[in-house]
């Protein structure tokens, strides 16, 4: 009975959930990988730190209806998917994260 319940895959955890208001963004390093971690009121988004022109840090970008905004050159990224905004081409690598019991928790994927 036991080997119907399906296995969830182990995730990191980041930090409390209350560590990240709405709003907030911060930078963090997950095992070498330095990503923006975004909370957008109550959902949380993970996309590399890096944009894609010149490396600009987006967790310091500004946060409007779903994008981030590079703070150095303006590149917009849709926070679902990584995808630039307006533009063709490779998106940004996305991750997976979620709230368990409290907790900002991240998953490789």
């Amino acid at each position: 009975m036991l080997d119907d319940i399906p296995s969830r895959p182990s995730g990191i955890r980041l930090a409390p959930s209350s560590a990240l208001q709405p709003g907030e963004s911060a930078r963090v390093d997950v095992d070498g990988k330095v990503i923006a971690l975004f909370n957008v009121d109550g959902h949380f988004y993970a996309i590399d730190d890096a944009c894609l022109h010149m490396a600009g840090p987006l967790s310091e970008g500004m946060v409007l209806e779903g994008t981030v905004t590079c703070p150095w050159h303006g590149w917009s990224y849709e926070l679902e998917t990584g995808k630039r905004v307006g533009q063709t081409g490779s998106p940004l690598r996305k991750y997976r994260v979620d709230v368990v019991e409290h907790w900002i928790t991240f998953y490789e994927d």
